[in-house]
């Protein structure tokens, strides 16, 4: 019988986090994960188990989540976006593949994430968007937004923004950017760094919005930071306006 050798795949996905308990394979739930690994399985005639680059949450959407895995198929690395297209179901979408080294893990071979944050600034909810961003009714101070963001760049411990997990996690990361944008209604954050803890991003905005509403100054967003402190900043933004936007690998 002949023996088909080992190779090592790089794929990238984006999917609408509506309808999943997040990224991750579930017990008791559908995560993501567990649809993709079970259409890899059919496509490639093997058991797939993929590593991703990072959870994303109950929720929350990706544009460039990445998944790697070994296979001994055959399947051209090119043909696997098409092919797989029609063991998916819309909301899930490979739209990259390609071919790595063996050493190359999704997770531990990130060096660089960057998610985005949607708010939409609207009196009356928009039924079409209510599961792609956080409505908002009244005006944001952008300026005084992005005055307490400059704050985060740099290495810091950001335990002030951590939840508790389902492992603990080394709390000092570095930001390279975080920045607010704004066109018409819509609102953008960017923010990218080395690695981010257990829903920080939701904390920081959820902190952020409430600065921009004036019920926070950007000196106490700032020390409240520092204090390390997560009850000190209250409630976390929603997860429908999250976005994992892409993954940086050296």
């Amino acid at each position: 019988m002949e023996q088909r050798l080992m190779r090592y795949l790089k794929l990238t996905l984006s999917y609408d986090g509506s309808n999943y308990n997040g990224f991750q394979r579930q017990n008791n739930a559908i995560g993501v994960q567990q649809i993709v690994e079970k259409a890899l399985s059919i496509l490639l005639g093997e058991d797939i188990k993929v590593a991703a680059s990072g959870r994303t949450d109950t929720g929350v959407h990706a544009r460039g989540q990445v998944i790697s895995f070994g296979t001994v198929s055959t399947v051209p690395t090119a043909n696997i976006p098409k092919a797989i297209r029609h063991l998916l179901p819309g909301d899930i979408v490979v739209y990259g593949a390609k071919e790595v080294d063996s050493k190359f893990n999704a997770r531990y071979s990130a060096i660089e994430k960057t998610y985005q944050y949607k708010i939409i600034i609207a009196e009356i909810p928009d039924p079409f968007i209510r599961n792609y961003a956080w409505e908002i009714t009244h005006d944001l101070d952008i300026k005084a937004m992005q005055q307490a963001a400059n704050f985060l760049i740099g290495t810091h411990d950001f335990s002030a923004f951590g939840n508790k997990g389902s492992k603990p996690m080394m709390p000092v990361r570095t930001i390279t950017e975080a920045k607010w944008s704004s066109s018409g209604n819509e609102l953008k954050f960017t923010v990218t760094g080395d690695g981010f803890l257990y829903r920080m991003v939701r904390n920081i905005v959820g902190a952020l919005v409430k600065v921009g509403s004036g019920k926070m100054t950007t000196e106490e967003f700032q020390a409240i930071m520092l204090s390390k402190d997560r009850k000190r900043f209250g409630v976390a933004a929603p997860a429908r306006g999250l976005y994992l936007h892409s993954v940086r690998y050296k």
